[in-house]
């Protein structure tokens, strides 16, 4: 009973402790990991020497990094989204035509990531990164996702990961949010004009659903400035990209147009 109890304790500490390196902006200590995780000493040491051999972590003269390992983890989860060098190749392209850094993001079982950004990975400050996605309900490629599920795999979601207030623009009304997401549907594309960030707005859309269940979404995030004087030419790109993109997925689909993402009315700041 003991032994069967201890073995997920053992294994939520070691994810925690990867988590806590993984947020961390320079290799973390022993110690400060210890305090963390609210353990002894001897027990950060007993979890990284696994973690260690397995390449997850490293261990330098400052503290504990991520390992070798960790970048093909990461290149086998965008393989299983089916994000290889074509999809690659076009956010990067949409970038240039845009002007403002592209995403692709994924709902599956019951989580949303970002998959992949084109935004520079020392571009600490922005505000949308790779990763798991905690504010969906804020956020363009949230509100994508989220409108394309059936409503009580969105219920569930919601249930799950709350809707927090990030900005005074942010919806927490699950009434609300459900009015809001007939809307995407009726439009074809979602909008958050600084829900998630004050600064930023977001235009997204989604990509036709894959036999496993699994949704994607496409979408670029810019400054709010930037945006309402250039919308019309980022829906355009945005347009472009996404025919583009449905096809170079597995199970793609062709049948998109730019009439798909009209120019969205944004509300007065």
């Amino acid at each position: 009973m003991n032994s069967r109890s201890a073995g997920p304790r053992s294994v939520d500490r070691a994810l925690a402790l990867l988590d806590a390196v993984a947020d961390a902006d320079r290799p973390v200590g022993a110690k400060a990991l210890a305090r963390t995780l609210g353990c002894a000493l001897s027990t950060v040491y007993h979890l990284t020497g696994p973690l260690i051999t397995r390449g997850l972590l490293v261990r330098t003269s400052e503290g504990y990094a991520p390992g070798p390992r960790v970048p093909a983890l990461h290149r086998a989860y965008q393989r299983h989204h089916g994000l290889g060098a074509p999809v690659a190749g076009l956010l990067a392209q949409l970038r240039r035509a845009s002007g403002a850094e592209a995403y692709f993001t994924a709902y599956r079982d019951g989580r949303i990531t970002v998959v992949d950004t084109t935004a520079p990975v020392t571009d600490t400050a922005h505000p949308f990164a790779p990763g798991p996605e905690a504010r969906a309900h804020a956020t363009a490629h949230g509100k994508a996702l989220l409108a394309g599920l059936p409503r009580a795999l969105r219920r569930r979601y919601l249930d799950t990961h709350g809707m927090a207030r990030f900005t005074d623009r942010t919806i927490t009304s699950p009434e609300l949010f459900e009015a809001e997401l007939a809307r995407v549907r009726d439009r074809g594309f979602a909008v958050s004009v600084g829900e998630a960030d004050p600064a930023y707005t977001c235009l997204a859309t989604a990509l036709p659903g894959r036999r496993d269940g699994s949704l994607h979404a496409l979408s670029v995030s810019l400054p709010t400035t930037d945006f309402r004087r250039r919308h019309g030419e980022v829906r355009a790109a945005l347009a472009r990209a996404l025919p583009l993109l449905a096809e170079a997925l597995p199970d793609g689909a062709a049948a998109l147009t730019a009439d798909a993402v009209p120019i969205p009315t944004l509300p007065e700041s």
